[in-house]
């Protein structure tokens, strides 16, 4: 093997292992686990780590600031509650009895510290009435029958 195939050779394996180890540790970064409030609560694995908890919004304590983009509010799980200190921007959607999902991980006083949060879409999305253009029988050509 000449010199000149021996150094893109070691060039090569550097590449491909830089490769390889930016993947995983990308990967690592981001995988998160998705568990709702009861679950968080009760099993020790979840702490000092981010996940992203699940759970309806409690109407005590419900502190919504859109113009300071933050809120808090309790999470509500089955029988069991955690605080909730979200900075960011606020969903239209987001209402006390609300389901909602929050990403990031509790602080020192217990308290869940969020950056990400999703709400979801209840009833926008319920079956057209009777009668509603997407229901009419369409001819032949593709238009809706009149």
């Amino acid at each position: 093997m000449t010199h000149k195939r021996w150094k893109l050779s070691i060039a090569g394996v550097i590449f491909v292992g830089a490769i390889v180890y930016l993947s995983f540790a990308g990967m690592q970064t981001g995988w998160t686990y998705t568990v709702g409030v009861n679950t968080y609560l009760s099993d020790a694995k979840y702490q000092g780590q981010r996940v992203r908890l699940c759970g309806k919004v409690g109407a005590e304590g419900l502190d919504v600031q859109k113009s300071q983009l933050s809120a808090k509010f309790v999470l509500l799980g089955d029988g069991q509650q955690i605080a909730v200190n979200y900075h960011g921007i606020v969903p239209d959607l987001f209402k006390a009895g609300g389901e909602v999902l929050v990403e990031g991980k509790r602080d020192a006083q217990g308290i869940f510290q969020s950056d990400l949060m999703m709400t979801k879409c209840a009833s926008k999305y319920d079956e057209a009435p009777k009668g509603h253009p997407v229901n009419r029988p369409t001819t032949e050509a593709g238009e809706a029958a009149r």
